[in-house]
């Protein structure tokens, strides 16, 4: 049936649309990270030049200025005209006070003449700034003058203020020593991206970097170890006199430094001093403040520490806590910070269960047991803490017993779930998941990143997090903010701390500062491309091919293998080769899973345009008899096995089955019976993290999927499958000619980690890569 159309809706709706589609447009053209709250284009620019003129309240917001006309003054060679008080200017920037905004918050007004700057608080101000210097062209923060740039920026009307108060980023200085000039470039770079609160890690049991008067042993002792040049969870411990001249630590004068400057770009610091664990570092200076169990000499540790790990402070002896007031008398001078974080994680609670101290101290005090015996110890702290004027801030292991008194809980555990039991009991607290927000996480496929361990936190991961899923509107009023952290473990230098730090940090601040409704993982990328050339002029060493780095699968199909890449990044398009050769601008692109053939050699990369952005990823597949089959395992990722590719040194690359505290069992399916005589394994090693062979291989072959016949049972010696370093293992049986289509593979656990080896006592684990059948 025809319908008779009305001209006049038409057009209206096609004008509403047009207008959207430019709105939109034009927004996509406000370069600024974090995403601003709201706003407004209009028509025109407003240009700097030698006459702008800056107009001030007062020197609190003269001050403010200094660092940002300092780049004007460098890159722009625009020097500093200032005026005071007068409102109905042209070719300024007007600064002006307004108590009606949230804060935090401002009000960004660009005109073609005048440039107009709201905001209730100093922090305000400095913010608005920082959404001004982004409008700018990204060399405004060159080192030196840049002829032939127009410094302009959009006329636009922004309204913006954060979504949480609480916007923090914890550096891990404890595990590796940073010097302060380090820290102060990291404070520059947290108040670029709007982050207001640095916690700073300063104990654990690989230093202690806090100058403490009453205790110089702390720093004279705590702070130096022994010199390892290996990865940091396959360190072997130090031995007793060993020099010790790894570390470092911050005199009070630093520490006041740093909380001076960070202070002036609207940064709280807020010390962390671990307890009860995480303390070998101070307890290698006062060993008497462990458990009179503990045996043998205590040094601080340069890795994992093994059975050491587990040595804590003694909750039975009173000393402890004498010690500790004094800490915390000397960290509240320094530190005008409200908070006072003690950590509470990871407290392995062996030698409280055999001390006879901290016995008493549970039968004294009427306590269940030692996890609540850890309660008790905290809130003992916490008491002295408030009385000082100060509140605890810790791990959301406090949440396991009696929280101390107006603590804030950091959640860390279960995507951060843990902390919600705080929020149940009334407690404020504050997400910071390791997934996604620990950037000791690798941030791209991990073929091309710098070896760490566990799994990917890539960029996309940060960007997409929403803290508020899955709470109830109770706990989410309780919810002060978010916090990403960089754990030092793998970190060698400080230029290794800014690449695991950004650009993640960048999509951190999104989710910190910017409503959800705002967030668009694809308008978000423009607008990192315009922060990562601001990196570039400021010399921030980020990570900036890793967003562009191929992910790869390799899945056995039908007998041949098929080949899935991805990007995170969907603005790229992704080239490939499979004759060996470099992929180019030329080269085929990728839009769907393809098949290879024996003989291929994959070669792929992203481009835009014209230019590689990424690393060029590599396939080497490596076929034999087994290549292509299916296998049949309770083991989800077990096609691995067969896809004629050898994994990389890093345990979660995605071509490793990890048998944690486990065996397991597979069946290769050959498609039809083959004859083969040589059948051999691939696995990891990897000492640090105990990965190791199995302590038994058993293969059985079969005609017909039903009855097997065994063809190796190899038991392997605790020094056979025990090796130390990271490298691939390959173990390969030589048979009797065999004919059959399936093969049954059964690796038993490798067992626990015995006396002497780093992970002492814990379970191992199997990295199985790959079979080859011959």
């Amino acid at each position: 049936m025809c319908q008779r159309f009305n001209s006049k809706k038409i057009i209206t709706g096609l004008f509403i649309a047009f207008f959207a589609l430019l709105s939109q447009n034009q927004t996509a053209q406000i370069n600024v990270v974090p995403v601003p709250r709201e706003v407004t284009m209009h028509p025109g620019v407003f240009r700097f030049d030698g006459n702008t003129r800056w107009v001030t309240e007062n020197m609190t917001q003269e001050k403010l200025l200094a660092d940002y006309l300092e780049y004007f003054r460098v890159s722009a060679n625009i020097g500093y005209r200032p005026e005071s008080g007068r409102e109905n200017m042209k070719n300024a920037v007007v600064f002006r006070t307004n108590n009606g905004l949230p804060d935090e918050g401002c009000l960004l007004d660009v005109k073609n003449n005048v440039v107009r700057l709201e905001a209730s608080s100093t922090s305000g101000f400095q913010y608005g700034m920082n959404t001004l210097m982004q409008l700018l062209p990204p060399e405004i923060y060159s080192s030196k003058w840049e002829k032939d740039i127009e410094w302009e920026v959009p006329a636009v009307t922004i309204k913006d203020y954060p979504r949480f108060s609480y916007r923090g980023f914890m550096l891990d200085v404890a595990r590796k020593f940073m010097p302060k000039e380090h820290v102060l470039k990291i404070i520059d770079y947290l108040s670029l991206h709007k982050i207001n609160y640095l916690h700073l890690h300063l104990v654990d049991d690989n230093g202690w970097r806090l100058e403490i008067k009453e205790y110089p042993e702390l720093t004279d002792v705590g702070a130096w170890r022994a010199d390892r040049y290996n990865y940091f969870s396959a360190r072997q411990n130090p031995v007793d006199g060993e020099p010790t001249p790894v570390g470092g630590y911050y005199s009070q004068k630093d520490i006041r430094d740093i909380v001076a400057y960070a202070a002036n770009k609207q940064i709280e610091v807020i010390p962390e001093i671990e307890m009860p664990a995480h303390t070998v570092s101070s307890l290698s200076a006062f060993p008497h403040l462990t458990c009179p169990v503990v045996e043998g000499p205590i040094n601080v540790l340069p890795g994992i520490g093994g059975d050491l790990s587990s040595v804590i402070y003694c909750a039975g002896n009173d000393s402890v806590f004498s010690f500790l007031e004094d800490v915390i008398d000397e960290v509240t001078q320094l530190f005008p910070s409200e908070y006072i974080h003690i950590g509470g994680d990871e407290a392995w609670k062996d030698n409280w269960e055999k001390c006879p101290l901290c016995q008493n101290r549970i039968k004294e005090e009427g306590l269940e047991d030692e996890e609540a015996l850890q309660a008790w110890f905290v809130n003992r702290i916490g008491d002295y803490i408030r009385s000082k004027g100060k509140k605890v801030m810790g791990w959301d292991e406090l949440t396991n017993g009696k929280i101390p008194e107006g603590a804030t809980i950091l959640g860390w555990r279960g995507d951060g779930r843990h902390a919600l039991k705080a929020a149940d009991q009334g407690f404020p607290f504050i997400m910071s998941p390791a997934i996604p927000f620990y950037f000791i996480r690798y941030q791209g496929p991990q073929w091309f990143e710098p070896f760490t361990y566990f799994g990917n936190n890539t960029l996309r991961d940060v960007y997409n997090y929403e803290p508020s899923d899955d709470m109830n509107s109770g706990q989410f009023n309780l919810l002060k903010g978010v916090q990403a952290c960089l754990w030092s473990e793998f970190i060698d230098d400080p230029e290794e701390a800014e690449y695991m730090i950004f650009p993640r940090l960048a999509a951190f601040s999104e989710v910190a500062w910017s409503n959800p409704e705002n967030r668009n993982w694809d308008q978000f990328l423009p607008r990192l491309d315009h922060l990562t050339e601001i990196y570039d002029h400021l010399g921030v060493n980020y990570a900036s091919k890793s967003m562009f780095n191929l992910f790869h699968s390799v899945r056995p199909l039908d007998g041949n293998l098929e080949i899935d890449l991805s990007c995170i990044r969907p603005d790229v398009d992704v080239r490939y080769t499979t004759d060996g050769d470099e992929p180019d601008a030329s080269s085929t692109i990728y839009d769907a899973p393809f098949e290879v053939e024996d003989g291929e050699i994959v070669r792929a990369a992203s481009f835009v345009g014209a230019e590689r952005k990424g690393e060029i990823l590599t396939l080497n597949l490596r076929y034999n008899k087994a290549t292509g089959a299916s296998v049949m395992s309770e083991e989800h990722n077990a096609g691995v096995l067969t896809n004629g590719l050898l994994g990389s040194e890093k345990l979660t690359d995605g071509e490793y089955v990890d048998l944690y505290n486990r065996g397991g069992e597979f069946v290769i399916d050959l498609g039809k019976k083959k004859s083969f005589s040589k059948v051999t394994f691939s696995f990891l090693n990897n000492y640090g993290r105990a990965v190791h062979l199995p302590s038994e291989i058993q293969v059985s072959v079969s005609e017909n999927g039903r009855k097997y016949r065994l063809v190796v049972d190899r038991k392997l010696s605790e020094h056979e499958r025990l090796s130390e370093g990271i490298k691939h293992e390959m173990v390969g049986f030589n048979l009797d000619q065999v004919n059959a289509q399936y093969v049954k593979i059964l690796l038993k656990a490798t067992g626990i980690m015995p006396e002497g080896h780093v992970l002492e006592n814990d379970p191992g684990r199997i990295g199985f890569d790959e079979v080859r059948v011959e």
